[in-house]
């Protein structure tokens, strides 16, 4: 069972980890195109997603692979001869339920210490790239804008990348316009070899300047015009060069830490939000009594006894003042209310979104454990081997899966349930079917299987013409 399980458990592992890894490629397209990127960063890139994605493609590698395995020995017959020499369903989906165990486990070992590893890396990676300008790229007749306080245009340039003709360079480094710039019959442009010049070697040209201001000694000649034989124009492009970004700048990011971590950094955060209430709850309190206390004074000076008091005696100058500082206290706190809520509001995400990743971690690890008794159970109710009717139901299953698990997702978001049960809502929904699907397939039940169906709705046709043969008879 087991060697029979290893081949398209291996085959889908690796199909599923390069689909997951296309969506990706996707989703930052327009971060790696036209950078220039050297073969080897984006392997490496790609090695560090894929190891974030490998839970991911062993729980959807263990559904279809074990629905694959079952299916073919039931399109075989094989389990039918398993049963009659007294081999139970059950007895066949041992090994390898104790091999998903396995996975299971090295799932949620794999998601704690190299995914944040790895999630640190990429990201790493993908900001440097995103951050690195576009490679050069200049097409002929096109004016290219790539580098900083230059336009330059090519009118023909030769298959080599190298030897040019008919060059127009502008220089804004001024920040005037085209008020500068020099023009060549041909050339050739080159990068020096560290990188970080960008070279042009002009013949047969000219160049002009109309920046000299009137206040100067050549102000009678506003216009600078110079033709040249060869003219050599470096370009400063160490921009174009990937920087490097420290680590620490993604650290803070639950993905990246361990879930020991990830389970301290949710004790913080809940502090710094419980801090900020206590916090306005203080200040508020002693504006209280300031307030008290300001008018005790007035009063006292007003009617000495309780029983001299008199709002008569309070004199309109007061009245005013009182309902004056009453809006502007009340203006205040309203805007300080706002700027608490808003700020509480900021934490509670932050709160949500480690939340989210603790109970991802535990949840994803137990959902290859659970997928067996998915695949498994179906693969011997539907009788039907290979990759296509397999895949399908597979494509199925993950699909309603995953929208329960990012629905209950939203609702731990929006704050309308608690993190562990908007993220195990998926969990306790696959529970029961995972035992109902395994009770069908010990009990040799025909729930997936075509014929029954169409039995059944053969039935259903003929029965109007049982009941009228009946009744003709009466």
């Amino acid at each position: 069972m087991i060697k029979k399980f290893v081949s398209p458990f291996l085959l889908t592992f690796f199909l599923a980890l390069l689909i997951i890894d296309m969506q990706f490629l996707w989703k930052y397209v327009d971060d790696l195109v036209g950078k220039g990127l050297e073969w080897y960063l984006i392997l490496e890139l790609l090695f560090y997603v894929s190891a974030t994605f490998v839970t991911l493609a062993l729980a959807l590698a263990v559904l279809l692979s074990s629905l694959m395995t079952f299916g073919n020995l039931g399109e075989k017959y094989e389990i039918v001869a398993l049963k009659s020499a007294g081999i139970s369903v059950t007895s066949l989906m041992k090994p390898l339920a104790f091999i998903s165990l396995l996975l299971a486990g090295f799932s949620f070992w794999f998601s704690d210490n190299v995914v944040p590893a790895a999630y640190l890396k990429w990201r790493t990676m993908i900001y440097e790239i995103a951050e690195q300008k576009p490679t050069l790229s200049m097409e002929e007749g096109v004016f290219y804008d790539g580098i900083d306080g230059y336009i330059i245009r090519l009118g023909k340039k030769h298959r080599d990348n190298e030897n040019i003709e008919d060059v127009l360079i502008y220089d804004h480094t001024k920040y005037m316009g085209n008020i500068s710039g020099t023009y060549a019959k041909r050339g050739t442009m080159t990068i020096t070899p560290d990188k970080k010049f960008f070279l042009f070697t002009l013949y047969d040209g000219y160049l002009w300047d109309e920046t000299r201001n009137q206040n100067s000694r050549n102000a009678s000649y506003p216009y600078f015009f110079a033709r040249f034989d060869k003219q050599y124009i470096k370009l400063d492009i160490s921009s174009f060069e990937m920087q490097e970004v420290s680590d620490e700048f993604f650290k803070s990011s639950s993905k990246s830490l361990k879930l020991e971590d990830i389970a301290k950094q949710i004790d913080e955060k809940l502090k710094e939000r419980d801090d900020i209430s206590d916090g306005i709850y203080r200040k508020f309190e002693a504006i209280y009594f300031k307030e008290c206390r300001y008018r005790k004074r007035n009063m006292d000076s007003v009617c000495p006894t309780p029983t001299t008091f008199s709002i008569d005696k309070v004199p309109q100058e007061w009245h005013d003042q009182a309902v004056f500082r009453a809006q502007t206290k009340c203006s205040n706190a309203l805007g300080c209310l706002d700027q608490v809520d808003m700020i509480t509001e900021l934490k509670d995400r932050e709160i949500h979104d480690c939340q989210i990743e603790y109970h991802q971690r535990l949840v994803l690890p137990l959902a290859c454990f659970l997928f067996f008794f998915i695949g498994a159970p179906l693969g011997t109710i539907i009788r039907k081997g290979g990759i296509g009717i397999p895949l399908v139901i597979t494509v199925v299953f993950f699909a309603f899966y995953f929208v329960i698990s990012i629905f209950g997702e939203k609702m731990v978001k929006a704050g309308d349930l608690p993190a562990w049960a908007g993220m195990w809502m998926s969990t306790f929904i696959t529970i029961p079917i995972c035992f109902f699907l395994t009770y069908k397939a010990t009990m040799d039940s025909a729930l997936m299987s075509p014929d029954a169906y169409i039995n059944f709705i053969k039935k259903v046709k003929s029965f109007p013409s049982k009941i009228f043969r009946k009744f003709k008879k009466k």
